[in-house]
This record gives structure tokens, sequence and C-alpha cells, in this order.
């Protein structure tokens, strides 16, 4: 049977969701914790995607494939108490069986947040900017970047993904209190895009670039056209879309 897991994690104590040699990750945890729960040593667990060292998850998604003995109200109880506690399981769904977290979703959605008012309590999850951001000027940009399909200016090089085609549905910059919050949809997202791009639109705001520039950033499709990567502690995974089909129960 397939379960479609949603969880939500702070990612500051991880180098993201994928398992990798010789660092901490979600997967690695969670898959540990799942084993030992079940009794299944070769259990396995496909996310909805990745993310960066670092970068949290109010929202994720992923599938596995299980034959025990509980509901889901059990499962998640137990489960939940086996996680560490920055880690939450938030609800599980039985889906069809050929269901995919990471190909059934539809669109994503992150944001990113920039505090500008120094703040012990949220250098964990804010990038801290001291300087007059233009918001307007980044705004413009943001438009300009829904007339574009190629975005491997704003991907990280050598990555293992066929294609660089995405299709952004919304981006905007916002005020919120102490922070100015970046918020981006689309069906899919490149390693390292929003941060890439949240750092060329930091120095649009900052008047070092002209919002004009992201067409030739873009077209040149070259990396080291945009801006740096902003911080990875100011980035969150908000919401992943499924087709409502996919759930049984």
């Amino acid at each position: 049977m397939r379960y479609f897991i949603e969880i939500a994690y702070d990612g500051t104590n991880y180098h993201g969701w994928q398992i990798q040699k010789n660092a901490l990750s979600i997967q690695e945890v969670i898959t540990e914790k799942l084993r030992i729960l079940t009794q299944i040593s070769h259990l396995d667990i496909l996310g909805c995607g990745r993310t960066d060292t670092g970068v949290h998850a109010k929202q994720f998604f992923f599938h596995t494939d299980l034959h025990i003995d509980l509901d889901l109200k059990e499962l998640k109880y137990r489960l939940n108490n086996m996680l560490p506690n920055d880690i939450s399981l938030k609800d599980i769904s039985i889906v069809k069986e050929n269901a995919h977290a990471r190909f059934d979703a539809t669109e994503r959605t992150y944001r990113y947040y920039i505090n500008q008012q120094k703040d012990p309590f949220n250098i964990k999850y804010s990038w801290y900017v001291n300087k007059e951001i233009d918001v307007k000027s980044m705004n413009v940009a943001c438009a300009y970047l829904l007339e574009y399909e190629d975005f491997t200016s704003f991907s990280k090089v050598n990555t293992d993904v066929k294609t660089n085609i995405c299709e952004i549905k919304f981006a905007s910059w916002s005020v919120q209190d102490k922070n100015l919050v970046f918020e981006i949809t689309a069906d899919r997202f490149l390693r390292n895009m929003v941060r890439s791009i949240v750092g060329t639109m930091i120095d649009i705001g900052m008047k070092k670039v002209d919002a004009n520039e992201i067409h030739k950033i873009i077209q040149s499709k070259n990396r080291s056209s945009a801006g740096k990567s902003a911080p990875a502690q100011g980035l969150f995974l908000e919401s992943v879309k499924y087709p409502s089909q996919l759930k049984l129960d």
C-alpha cells in the first residue's frame, strides 16, 4: 500500500533533504525511524523534491510503500514520537499505487524572508540586510520572470536534471511587519534557483543592477550572469499541490 506522508522541518541542522555520504539529511533520519517502526530493513522513501543545506519546509511530502498492521492515526502518532523535535509529521494519506510524490506535484511555492531590523530571535529564519531596498524595482523584475521558461542562469551548474524549463506562475515581493517576503510559485524548480533569484533581486533592490537587466541575465543562460545566492536560512518551502484524485482515503 502506498502512503503520502506530509512533514514540516527546520533545516538548520541538516544537509538538505536528500541522503548523502558523511552528512546528516532529513531523508536519512526519517528512513531510519520508519525502518525501526515497521521492521522493514529495505524500506525506502522518495521526496517531492530537494531542499538545500539549511533550507526549511513548512510543507513537504514523500511517498513510501508499507504493509503493516497500523491504522493511519497510530502510524502518525508513533512515527512523530520517534522523530526529533525539528521534524514534524503533519498528515498521512493512502494514495493510488502509482502516485508519485515528486512527479505528480503540479506546483510548489517557496517564500524567502529578509529581515531589515536586527533580531537575534529571527537570525535562523531570515537574511538580515541592513540596507535600503527598493521593493518596487524588484517587483518590476518579478513580472519579467513570468515571460521566460528557461532558467539556466539561476540553476546550480552540473546538475542531473534533463531540462531547465520551468513555468513560473507567480512571483512577488511584499512587506510584512519587519520582513520583506518574496513568494514564488512554479510547476518545478531547479537546484538553487530560488536563492539565486533572490540574490539577483536584492542587487536590483539596492540599485546595483537595473530591473531590465533581468532579460539579459536570463537570456545569457549563464549562472555567472546572475547574482550570488541568498543565504539558505531565509528560504522556506511553503506548499506543494497535487491532483485531488491521488488520494484513496
